[in-house]
């Protein structure tokens, strides 16, 4: 006996479910394999419940890179192609100019162009995390413009409605705390050592560093203040140490030794931002894994809200044609019911003639 699988429908869109899903990834070159390592597992859990359950957090894609010629932030949003053709980049061109970090990979030049050839667009473009190396805010901006905007793909949402979004943050790992140096240090720096004091780089950690830490505030600080904490995850080890924090080493040993750096954060118990110190601090006791697990239930929840809801999916047309018919049995019902009661009961006039 054999069995026919039944071809699986396209993922629908938010506007038939309860929630907004965003999945934001931190830059960080080869440390790259660290967010891989946990997507590997929310996708083997997710499997386990429904295959094509990923698809929600995966399927909206935008993509954060510096413009070089006008020194602006370009954002490449899937949203945005209908309304500005000229942003229709091949996601090869997307990728290495969002990957073309300035001493380790050229800037990337590209054109746009339209069916018949014409150049819309040229861009010139460095690394995506000069603009935002944690790209979350930008994910949730997008989305909010399309809500304000009334895209058809979303369900309209109040500005306090954070609990809408489940969001999910993947970082990519971050050098252990030291406090190398302070303020009466750094007051005699000059250019140079501003750009190589102390053995480091304070001038590039600092800005990199701020730019993420302000966005993990900015979100969980929101979250909190709307009681949606179980909404928002963070992900992230900042406990590197040697060439764990090294973004182009690409040695065998290194690479393994990052499958561990993930596979170990997996097991540790979820951090959350302490909005005093700024500081990333133990939650509670769950661990990174309990609550991926949780994620992924709630994942395959609202796939199943969307496809019931959605008017094109087979699910959706059964749930309706189902709906319907028990209207029409109700109303049967209560128009028979309504007739017994008329033919049983005698006639109020005759009873009280005056």
């Amino acid at each position: 006996m054999s069995f026919k699988e039944e071809p699986r429908s396209p993922l629908q869109p938010p506007t038939y479910g309860n929630l907004i899903t965003i999945l934001s990834i931190d830059g960080g070159g080869v440390r790259g394999i660290i967010p891989s390592v946990i997507l590997e597992f929310l996708e083997n859990e997710l499997q386990e419940l429904d295959a094509s359950t990923i698809g929600l957090l995966l399927l909206q894609k935008w993509s954060k890179l510096y413009r070089g010629q006008n020194m602006m932030p370009m954002i490449f949003s899937s949203y945005q192609i209908q309304k500005n053709p000229s942003l229709d980049a091949t996601l090869s061109d997307i990728c290495i100019g969002t990957s073309a970090a300035p001493t380790y990979l050229p800037s990337h030049s590209f054109q746009t162009k339209n069916s018949e050839g014409k150049i819309l667009k040229e861009f010139n473009l460095t690394n995506g995390a000069i603009t935002a190396n944690n790209p979350t805010l930008v994910a949730i901006s997008e989305v909010t413009n399309e809500i304000t905007g009334g895209s058809a793909n979303f369900f309209p949402i109040k500005p306090t409605e954070y609990g809408r979004f489940l969001v999910l943050l993947l970082g990519t790992g971050s050098p252990q705390f030291q406090k190398k140096y302070d303020a009466t240090k750094s007051s005699s720096w000059g250019i140079l050592g501003w750009l190589a004091g102390g053995g480091s780089t304070p001038l590039v950690d600092v800005f990199t560093q701020a730019s993420g830490d302000m966005v993990d505030y900015h979100i969980y600080s929101v979250f909190q203040a709307l009681h949606s904490q179980d909404k928002y995850l963070r992900i992230q080890d900042d406990t590197l140490s040697g060439d764990l924090t090294s973004m182009d080493l690409a040695t065998h040993e290194n690479l393994e030794n990052l499958v561990k750096v993930g596979q170990e954060l997996l097991k540790k118990q979820v951090m959350k931002v302490n909005l005093g110190t700024g500081i990333c601090e133990h939650y509670h006791h769950t661990t990174n894994e309990m609550t991926l697990i949780k994620f992924a239930k709630i994942l395959h929840q609202e796939k199943n809200v969307r496809e019931l809801r959605s008017p094109s999916t087979n699910r959706g047309r059964i749930t309706r044609e189902e709906s319907m018919k028990e209207q029409t049995t109700l109303s049967q019902r209560t128009q028979a019911l309504s007739n017994a009661i008329h033919h049983s009961l005698p006639d109020l006039y005759e009873l009280n003639p005056n």
